[in-house]
């Protein structure tokens, strides 16, 4: 299937400086970028934007930066799910995982998530593909945040709804290990019903809830 990547930038205001919001990114572009420290939350800094350029070489994989001058500050990921995951069983071509979105601490509260997702979403290049992401308690930054989980979980809900992304249910173990935890869908209006059955049954393993 085609996997649309469509070049978009935008301009975020932040404290006097303007943060440009672009993607998705060839690998190209982020060789000559660099981490900012505070990007760790799920693993090293230099060691991510490894694993950036490992995403942005894959043909279905985007990455959508957030950059202060060199600095990446934020970005989005796209691929798809690990082969190991319960969302991989179905074996799906248009079935692709929002695997990660972090911002760096000081550059919290302008808006550079929703910007990245809206740069991410725009011009159709993801409206063939379903889009799903995990959110998961225990990788938020609760404690900088100063939110509890319920406060965080509605705060991710509003960042994701901002590009029509909506819960769904399942019953996959790792979601169903704490209430917070939640699935959020977004089926691109290209998407076949055949797909959207396929995912119906990979989002359940017990089909006495299906």
């Amino acid at each position: 299937m085609e996997h649309r990547k469509r070049y978009g930038t935008r301009v975020c205001p932040f404290n006097g400086k303007s943060i440009e919001v672009s993607g998705p990114q060839p690998q190209s572009a982020l060789e000559r970028l660099v981490m900012h420290p505070d990007l760790d939350a799920f693993r090293p800094p230099r060691e991510q934007l490894e694993a950036l350029l490992e995403i942005a070489g894959l043909p279905e994989g985007r990455v959508i930066t957030a950059v202060d001058q060199h600095t990446i500050v934020g970005y989005v990921t796209f691929h798809y799910p690990d082969e190991l995951e319960l969302w991989s069983q179905g074996g799906m071509a248009d079935l692709v995982e929002l695997g990660a979105i972090e911002v760096a601490d000081d550059y919290r509260g302008a808006g550079i998530g929703r910007q990245m997702l809206l740069t991410a979403f725009d011009r159709e290049q993801l409206e063939n593909v379903i889009v799903f992401t995990t959110e998961y308690y225990w990788h938020w930054d609760l404690a900088g945040s100063g939110l509890d989980v319920w406060g965080y979980r509605q705060m991710m809900e509003r960042l994701m709804e901002t590009v029509d992304m909506v819960w769904y249910a399942t019953d996959d173990p790792e979601i169903c290990a704490h209430p917070a935890n939640c699935l959020m869908v977004r089926v691109g209006t290209e998407v076949p019903l055949s797909s959207r059955e396929t995912f119906d049954r990979v989002r359940f393993r017990q089909r006495f809830m299906y």
